[in-house]
């Protein structure tokens, strides 16, 4: 019996379960948990979510502005990159490409990042207002390596995507997308380890800083 087998079998004989493998009885009843997605204890969230996604997103550093309509998007992150001295060029998630870019003075080129890339953004899947976290789903027009490679990550966030809870974030992308992408990352702010002597250091596994874009 291979390894996996027997350690399986053994925590089966410790639970009292009997023989070594599930009964399909056993199995339907983990297939029917499943299926009805089961949530344990949530915070009664209350109030704006989207006033409370900004006030936790600024708390884990990233930084946020909020702008009337999708057409304001381009200057609002000229604006961001001039602030800080950044370059004006990188990728752009291919679903955004439509947007008035080159208008705004940014040379953004609608594909997955390299290794040159200074600036990347992207739009999300949703946003949780709890944690102030970024969900992004990867595919052809969301690639995955637009949020992770660049220094600077730049998430433009539907006010209207921003759900009170992760578990909600889940719920949402079941019924839209019925088969899950082959990627879900959980963005909360820049990336960040306290490896080292726990000093927190920023843009280690990923971008340096993230700013968000929220749109009415």
């Amino acid at each position: 019996m291979p390894a996996r087998e027997r350690i399986l079998a053994k925590i089966r004989r410790q639970l009292g379960k009997g023989g070594a493998a599930p009964s399909p009885a056993e199995e339907e009843n983990v297939r029917a948990y499943l299926r009805a997605h089961p949530r344990g204890p949530l915070r009664d969230l209350q109030g704006d979510p989207v006033a409370r996604f900004r006030a936790r997103a600024e708390a884990g550093a990233s930084t946020t502005e909020r702008v009337a309509s999708l057409d304001e998007v381009p200057a609002a992150v000229a604006r961001y990159l001039d602030s800080q001295r950044l370059p004006k060029s990188g990728c752009v998630w291919p679903k955004l490409a439509g947007l008035a870019w080159s208008a705004a003075g940014l040379a953004l080129e609608p594909r997955g990042a390299r290794d040159a890339d200074a600036v990347g953004v992207t739009g999300v899947f949703c946003a949780i207002a709890e944690t102030g976290t970024l969900m992004l789903c990867s595919g052809a027009e969301t690639p995955a390596s637009v949020s992770l490679l660049p220094e600077t990550h730049v998430a433009v966030v539907g006010a209207a995507r921003i759900v009170q809870a992760m578990e909600d974030g889940w719920d949402l992308a079941r019924h839209e997308l019925g088969q899950l992408p082959r990627a879900v990352n959980f963005v909360s702010g820049p990336s960040r380890t306290a490896d080292i002597e726990q000093t927190i250091v920023l843009g280690a596994h990923g971008p340096y800083r993230v700013h968000i874009v929220i749109v009415d």
